[in-house]
Order: C-alpha cells, then structure tokens, then sequence
C-alpha cells in the first residue's frame, strides 16, 4: 500500500506487500520462496542516463557483457486477461467510479488502509472514501493544502502533513498532524472532524525549512512510530517516538551528493524490517542509498549511482526495493542490485499488488499511457489496458485504484481462479496454468485438477510418457483407478508400471495396486525391478507395500524366493514357514528357521505349522518343542522363585492339536516334559492327556500304519503275482496278521502299565487332591474296562462299595474277601457294611459257595457286624446251600445270647432290691421321727453344743462351723450336686436330636442305645406345657 503526489513533483512513499519477485540465477524464479535468479548485473558507468530512449536488452549487455541474458522483454511475454474493471460499489456494480463531488479542491495525495481510501485535497481538506467510492465524511486538515497523507495499518490512525496559516515569520506553516479516526467530534449535520491527537512543526531552528518531496510512516511496536521526511536537498528528516505524547526523537540522514556538489531530491523512500534491524532506502535521481537506522549512528551505503524520478519506487512484499527507469525495472536488496527486468517506456508509477508488478508505462512515441501488470515468476503479463493521465495509484479492498486527474477512478481487480484457468484451457495453455496455480499457491487440489486435464490432453494427443509424467504429479489427490484405467492396455504397461512404482513410493498405494505392480514386473520378467521393489536396492528401509499381497502375487507367479524375503523382512515368520513347507517342503530349513526365533514368535509359528512339521519330521519337531517349553531344557530354571517367568514359557498343552496324526509323538512329547519340569502350571492337564493316552486301546501309531501301509502295497503286488503264477500265500499272511495283534495287545499292555503307575504317582497318601481329574481318570477307566485303574480310583475315593462291585462283576471271589477284609475293617476306617454286602452276593449267587461263606462267617461274628437273623435270612435265598454252613455259627450264636440273657436277669434282681430298700428308707422317713444321736460335730469333730444344726442325712455340725450355709450338709452336697448336674445333662441330650442319630449310627447294636436312653428315663419323660403358653 502506498501514497501517491501529483505528477506536479511530490514523491510517493511505499510499503511492502507480499508476493515473490524476479530470482538470481538465471532460472525462473521461485517466488514463493527466497531464492533470486538473477537476470543480470550492471556497473554504473556502462548505464545510460535516465530518460535516454534506448534499446534494454542492448543497454542490459553492454553494461554486463560476462552475465547471462537478461529477462526477455514484454514484447516477448504472452498476454491475458486476469483482471478486469470493476464498478462502483460493492460486487463491481453501479458506473464508472470518480472522487465523490463533496470533494472540490485537486486531489494531491492518497492512501489506502483498513478498509478505506484517504484523500487530501489542495484546500486543506481530507476525504474518506469507501468500497463504493462513496465519501463516508470529510474534515478540514489543513487552511492551505494537504501535501503528504498515510492510513496507518495497526491502529486507526492517520498521519498527514500540509501547509497551515503561517503564524509567525519566525516558524514554518508546514506542519505534521496525527488523528485518531476512532475519536470523531461532531461539528455539525453535515461534516464530522476527527480527533487530531499531536501537531508537530516539521522544520524547526535545528532543521531547516526546505521542499518536501517524498513521505513515509514505519509502525513500529505502537505507539511508536518511524517517520521519514524526504526534502529537495537531498537531507532526510526523521521523527521516531510516541507522537502523542511528544516523546519523540529528531535526526537527519543525509544522502551522498552528486559528483558536482549539488543536492539531488528525494524522489522516493522505503523501510525494510528484519526482526529488529531497521533500514530506509533512499531514493534521488543520481543515486539509491541505504541507511541501517539500527546503528548508532546511522550507517550509509550507497547501492548504486543513478536513481529514478518520482513515483516510480516501490517495495515488494519481500521488502526489496523496485525502481522503475526507462530501460528497465530494477530490484535492489541491502547488498547492491539484484536481478532487472528490461520492460521498455518510462514508468510513470511503479506498484507491487499480490505477486504482481505495476507499471504504468507512457510510449515514447505517442505519449499514452499503458497499465500492465506483470507476473514475474511466470513470465507473462497479466492484464494490460491504455489508461489515461494517472494522478494516483491505491491498491485497497483486493483493487488496483488509480485515481485520474480529471478525478475519474478506474477499479481493476484479478478474476477469480477458475475463470484464469479456463481461459487458459480453452488456449491449450496447460503449462502456463500449472505454473499459475503453483506460483499462486493454490490449494492442491486446484493444482491436481490442472495436472489432470492437462494430461488427458496429453492422452488425447497420444503422448503417453508426457501424459504419464502429469499423472504421477496428481498423485494424492486424483483417485488413482482414473489413471490405472487409461493405460491397461499391454501396449502402456511400462507406462502403468511407472505410476505404480510411484504410488508405492509416496505410501499410497492399497493391496490392489500392490497386486497390478506385482503382475505388471512379472508380466514383463523384469526380475531387477522386482529385486528392487521387493528387496528395496540394499534390502534396508521402510516396506512401501502390503506386505501379504505381494507375498500372494509371488507365490502365484513362481517367485517364492522374492516371497520369502519379503515375509522375513517385514517379520512375518509364519508366512515364510508357510512357504518353505507348502511349497518349497524344505523342512529341515523350517526348522531351523523356528530355532532362530523368539521363544513367543516360535511357539506361535509351531502351533500353526507343527502339523505338517510332525508329520515329516516329528522327533526334531518334538526337540524344538521340549527346548521352547522347559526354558532350554533346564529345570534348575524353572524351580526358581521368578513365577511370571514360569508364566511366560509356553504351555505343553498349546501344542497338543498339532499331534492329532501322531499321537504316539504326542505321548513321547509329554513324558520328556514331566520328567524335566516337576512344577508346571498345566500338570493337570498333562496328566489328563497321559492318561488318556497309556489307558485308551484304539490307539494308532502311524509307524504301525506305514508298515501296514507298505505291507499291505507289496502284498497287493505279491497277490497279483501270485494269481498270475496261480499261488496264494493266506498263510504267510494270517501269521504276519498274528504277529501284529501281539504287538498291538502288547503295548496296550505296556502302556495301561505307565497308565496305573501315573493314577498312583500323582495321588499319593500325602496328597489330598491328585494331579489329575479324578472324573475324567474314571470315564477313561470305566470306558476302557481299566479294572486296576479303577479299583485304585475307588479305594482313593473310598468307594468301597464300587469297588466289591468290581470283583463281584469279575467273579473273584478271593479278591471279594480280601476286599472286605482289607476295607472292612472299622478299626482301620474301613465299612463294615460290606461284610452283609458280601453275604447278600453269596445268597444270590445261586451256586455252591459253602467255603467261602464259613469264611465269612467267621469275620462277620468276629466282628459281630450282623445279628444271626440278618444272616440266616439272607443266606436262605440261596439253595444251593446247607443247614451245615450256618449251624455252628448258630450254636455259638445262640449260647452267646443265652449268656447275655442270664446276666441282664441277674441285673435286674438287683435293681429291683435295690429300688425297693429305697421305697422303705422313704417311708420310714415321712412316718416315723428321726432321733439324732451323734455328740460330735462332723465338721470339727469337738463336742457337740447348742446352738447345732442336724440334717436328715444324720450328719449334725455347730452352727458356727456350717458358715453362711445353712440349709445343706457339706458332705453330702458334693454328691448331691454330681447327680444333679449328670441329671440335667440327661435333659440336654434328651433335646440334642443330633447326639442321639450319631450315637445311633456309631453303635454296632442301635438297639441298645435306644434302650440306654429309655432306661435313662430321658426318651420317656414328657413335659407338659402349661395352659397359658403360646
């Protein structure tokens, strides 16, 4: 943004905006980043003067013959139409535009900012004009005229200089004012003043008065401002502070004269800011000067001995300085000049609007006036018109705003995007829009869409490599099936390959164009390509592509090594095991292969691929699998206190399916593991499978099955000879067929043998609970008629009556008794039961076992289990047995009862006298008088005296000797006490129901306990409630 004086002489003052300009090395410039090609350098002395009407581009090499060409000319640009003029008001509206007529007096200086465009006028007055041109208020600034005005960008501030009412002879009527466009006084209905917040007298004793020809404002950190004020004489007036407060500070710069020691104007000004150094190029017609402000005191460098006229300076966005001359257009930066740009015609004004240069050119010949704007970084001219006399140049709202002399305003503003790139298209100009849009920064997408169309138009043309070449640039944005599709054809191929190698590269790439790629370096045999692809040249870096297609497409089309890499590379262990055994059958390398591997990874790839493993090579298998489970097979590692290791070593149990052909590997495989770990968290379930396996007898050995296997082969082959010679050997064969049921009934044997041995050796007397499940153990047993596994299960449960179940089933009437002896034994914690159990057998057994019923007999009496009844009823079922069996049991029997008969009646008698002595000593005791006789007392044994106590028990004690008790003999209480507390114990077990049924079960003879409490008078005794209870 700049302002702008009347071409009367007064100097514009420029900021920079932002876009890139010409580079320095001679290519075409990135503008979007700080790279400068240069276009070529001149040396002073060689430059022609200013004004001179010369060729540029001869001018341009005779200065620097030794550099590279200069830009090429206008004349030599493309031209288009990437502006057009806007209307009034806002969307391009309304007529053409002029200075609203409210403002009468000559314009003389502008300025855009903050959404308005300030004008000063040559009556004193300031107008604000807005988007529509519309003047939003004026004031009056000035008695005589405004000359210099600046619209502050970070504060609403404007900043003006112009000629007042000279107050005095002694003082200058040029002054500087600052207003404060927030802070309005209203003046009336018509005009609005602003708030003028400082007035300052520009030329003052220590800087004298001299003609202003150029004005600028730096915003530093507000309120601070860097003012510079270009005189005629060359001298530079700067004011840096808070204006309103007047904290400000003055000093002058003072560019170099000319070689005849005159002063040459200021024509124009410039700041440039990085980070904190300050800078001001200063601009007359014979020279450019830098100051460094951020020295003390300010350092001066002259860039180069010839300048240019008023209002052709201006600053790009990158803060290089532009001077416009008549040959050409200049960039300087702070160490001399860059890179030229020959536009021929001398610039009546310089600008720079987004990216863009501005020149306003008048032709030598016929004196009219051309805008152009240039786009440097893509070589063409973007817009250029005639225009008339050109008073002012405003960018503001997104325009260009050229304010005429006869007031006149013409608003130019850039078409949007699409409207540049169609026009573009319709000419084919496909290159100069991807260079648009690039230098533009568009959006990726828009640039996308441009590479797009322009390779469609290469497609359509049939140059399929250029095509291919826009293609691979819209990768990211176009879907890539839109261009897969344009080049399957066989003839394209290379062509497909190239993008597919491509999206692969930038990590886009799905499994699908993994899979197309793969085909395509297939389909070609171009095997070094594919070492590249798959192996990525030294066979290191980030895998690009899904890695279990291209292992797919490789196994299909024969490249299993490539397959192979692949799976290594990216860590899939249990697709390069896949390969090796179903393709390659390389076992012994698979094996190896898992050896390699962590303890984790190999449990895994075994337990996927340890079926075919077993069955090709199971004792190597079985190896591995013993090393991954028992920590290396040291058992001094697994007995240590570090249980989450334990936890982390792969259980047996994970491997059991993989045995499902070769269970004899499997049986093999856990013996090992049992005898290597005694602490394993899967005991139980390792013992379950043992068992499963010793006792089961449909168990098949595939050893046994491949010699079936060749033997029935070569008997098949011997059979057809046999006929052929008309001779058959069944005999060989039925003995060969022997042979192999007494191996097969012998390791059935050999194996229930291990079977019997692990039922006691995980359950022994110590243990309460066996290190196997006692109901599978059962099942197992029970299904494969195990009857010592069983009897061993049923003693250890204590299920007696199982296990006389067992021998009664087998007939075994030896192993019956011993049975019985050995678990009917009561003392031992055995079931006396079983004793009746046997005899029930043996009297509903139906035959002659009169021998082994005296044998038990002769127990069941010792043991007195069963009364004589129970057995003669139970014996009597069986008729094959005699009075004989039993009569000496009965004998005995009955002369042990007789016995006991005898001594209850003695009991009795005895009783009965005893009962009625106690029926006398009561009476005597309720009817006749009791005399007491005794003349000692019981307790001190002295004479007896009064006072003396005697009690009914006869005993008689002095009073003083009975103590507090009074009403009870000592030495009869004690007994007393004693039977009344067995009393009141009786009570209590009458109501324990509990004590009694546990009594009852205990005894041998549950009458007698019945009687014992019926005698005890404790069943008997009746408690009747009282009337009143609930």
């Amino acid at each position: 943004q700049s302002s702008r004086t009347s071409p009367r002489g007064r100097t514009r003052s420029v900021q920079s905006c932002s876009c890139p300009t010409q580079g320095r090395n001679g290519s075409r410039p990135d503008l979007s980043s700080r790279a400068r090609p240069t276009e070529g350098r001149f040396s002073s002395p060689s430059l022609p003067p200013a004004g001179a009407e010369v060729d540029p581009t001869r001018a341009a090499r005779q200065c620097a013959p030794d550099l590279p060409p200069l830009a090429p000319s206008m004349y030599q640009w493309r031209k288009f139409e990437f502006f057009e003029e806007k209307g009034a008001g806002r969307g391009g509206g309304g007529g053409a535009p002029a200075v609203p007529a409210e403002i009468a007096g000559r314009v003389t200086c502008s300025s855009g900012g903050r959404g308005r465009v300030a004008i000063g006028c040559d009556d004193g007055t300031v107008g604000l004009l807005d988007r529509g041109f519309r003047l939003s208020y004026g004031f009056q600034a000035y008695a005589s005229s405004v000359l210099f005005l600046q619209q502050l960008k970070q504060r609403n501030v404007l900043v003006t200089v112009g000629d007042d009412d000279q107050a005095s002879s002694q003082s200058s009527a040029v002054c500087l004012k600052v207003f404060d466009l927030d802070k309005v006084q209203e003046e009336g209905s018509s005009t609005t003043t602003p708030f003028c917040v400082q007035i300052l007298r520009v030329f003052t004793n220590q800087f004298p008065e001299a003609k202003i020809t150029s004005f600028l404002v730096l915003e530093e950190a507000p309120p601070i401002l860097l003012i510079a004020i270009g005189l005629d004489n060359g001298c530079i007036y700067c004011i840096k502070g808070d204006i309103a407060r007047e904290r400000i500070t003055r000093f002058t710069l003072q560019v170099e004269p000319v070689s005849d020691g005159t002063s040459s104007p200021i024509t124009g000004l410039g700041f440039r800011v990085e980070g904190q150094a300050h800078q001001l190029f200063a601009i007359t017609p014979s020279s450019i000067t830098l100051f460094s402000l951020h020295h003390q005191p300010p350092r001066r460098q002259t860039l180069d001995q010839i300048g240019c006229e008023t209002n052709a300076v201006a600053m790009s966005d990158r803060m290089d300085l532009i001077v416009g001359r008549p040959e050409a257009v200049y960039f300087y930066e702070v160490d001399g000049r860059g890179p030229c740009w020959a536009f021929d015609g001398e610039k009546k004004f310089v600008g720079w609007f987004r990216g863009y240069l501005l020149c306003i050119i008048e032709d030598q010949r016929s004196r009219k006036n051309t805008l152009n704007v240039y786009d440097l970084k893509n070589r063409l001219i973007a817009h250029s018109m005639p225009v008339g006399d050109v008073s002012h140049l405003v960018t503001e709202w997104g325009y260009i705003i050229l304010i005429m002399s006869d007031k006149r305003i013409l608003c130019i503003g850039e078409k949007d995007m699409e409207s540049k790139l169609d026009m573009l298209f319709k000419k084919n100009l496909y290159t100069v829009a991807i260079n648009l849009v690039q230098s533009q920064q568009a959006d990726p997408a828009s640039t996308a869409e441009v590479l797009r169309k322009y390779g469609d138009h290469l497609y359509g043309k049939q140059e399929y490599d250029e095509a291919m070449s826009q293609y691979i640039h819209t990768i990211g944005h176009l879907e890539p099936s839109y261009v897969i599709q344009k080049f399957l054809d066989a003839k394209r191929i290379h062509n497909l390959t190239n993008y597919l190698e491509k999206l692969h590269d930038r990590g886009l790439a799905s499994k699908d164009h993994t899979t197309l790629l793969l085909n395509c370096y297939t389909k070609l045999k171009d095997v070094e390509k594919l070492n590249h692809f798959i192996k990525d040249e030294d066979g290191v870096g980030e895998i690009k592509f899904d890695v279990e297609t291209a292992i797919r497409v490789c196994r299909a089309a024969g490249y299993h090594e490539h397959a192979m890499f692949v799976a290594k590379k990216a860590g899939r262990h249990e697709l390069y095991l896949k390969i090796l055994l179903e393709d390659l059958a390389r076992y012994d390398e698979a094996l190896q292969y898992i050896s390699g591997l962590e303890a984790n990874q190999a449990g895994l790839t075994v337990k996927e691929y340890g079926k075919i493993l077993v069955d090709h090579r199971p004792a190597e298998t079985v190896k591995i699998l013993l090393r991954l489970c028992t920590d290396g097979g040291d058992p001094t590692t697994r007995r240590g206190s570090n249980s989450m290791r334990l936890l982390m070593i792969p259980s047996p149990m994970d491997f059991v399916n993989i045995f499902v052909h070769s269970p004899q590997y499997l049986m093999e495989f856990l013996e090992n593991y049992i005898k290597a770990v005694k602490d394993s968290p899967a005991q139980t379930e390792i013992h379950n499978t043992l068992l499963e396996l010793y006792i089961s007898k449909d168990l098949s050995f595939p050893s046994m099955s491949q010699e079936n296997d060749f033997d029935d082969h070569n008997s098949k082959e011997r059979k057809g000879k046999e006929i052929t010679n008309g001779y058959k050997s069944g005999t060989r064969e039925k003995a060969k067929l022997g042979k192999e049921e007494n191996k097969t009934a012998k390791d059935i044997v050999d194996r229930q043998r291990k079977g019997l041995a692990l039922l006691k050796s995980a359950w022994t007397p110590e243990m309460e609970e066996p290190l196997y499940s006692v109901d599978l153990a059962l099942i197992i047993c029970n299904a494969n008629a195990f009857k010592d596994g069983l009897l061993f299960l049923y003693e250890k449960l204590k299920l007696y009556k199982e296990v006389i179940s067992c021998y009664k089933q087998a007939h075994d009437h030896e192993g019956l008794i011993a049975c019985c002896k050995k678990l009917g034994d009561s003392t031992q914690g055995g079931d006396p039961s079983l004793w009746g159990d046997l005899l029930n057998y043996f009297g509903e057994l139906g035959e002659d076992c009169s021998k082994e019923v005296k044998e038990v007999l002769t127990y069941v009496e010792k043991a007195d289990v069963l009364p004589p009844i129970v057995v003669l009823q139970t014996l009597s079922k069986n008729p094959c047995l005699t009075l004989s069996v039993v009569k000496d049991y009965i004998a005995r029997k009955l002369e042990q009862e007789s016995k006991l008969i005898e001594d209850d009646r003695k009991s009795v008698d005895k009783y009965q006298e005893e009962t009625e002595l106690m029926k006398r000593e009561i009476e005597d005791l309720k009817t006749n008088a009791k005399v007491f006789q005794l003349s000692k007392c019981t307790a001190c044994t002295f004479t007896l005296d009064l006072p003396a106590v005697h009690f009914m028990c006869m005993h008689s004690f002095h009073l003083r000797c009975l103590g507090d008790n009074e009403k009870e003999c000592p030495e009869c209480a004690p007994e007393y006490r004693s039977v009344m507390e067995a009393k009141q114990k009786l009570e209590l077990n009458a109501r324990d129901h509990d004590l009694f049924f546990r009594q009852l079960r205990g005894s041998k003879d549950g009458f007698s306990v019945v009687a014992d409490y019926f005698s005890k008078g404790v069943v008997s005794k009746t408690t009747i409630p009282p009337e009143n209870a609930p």
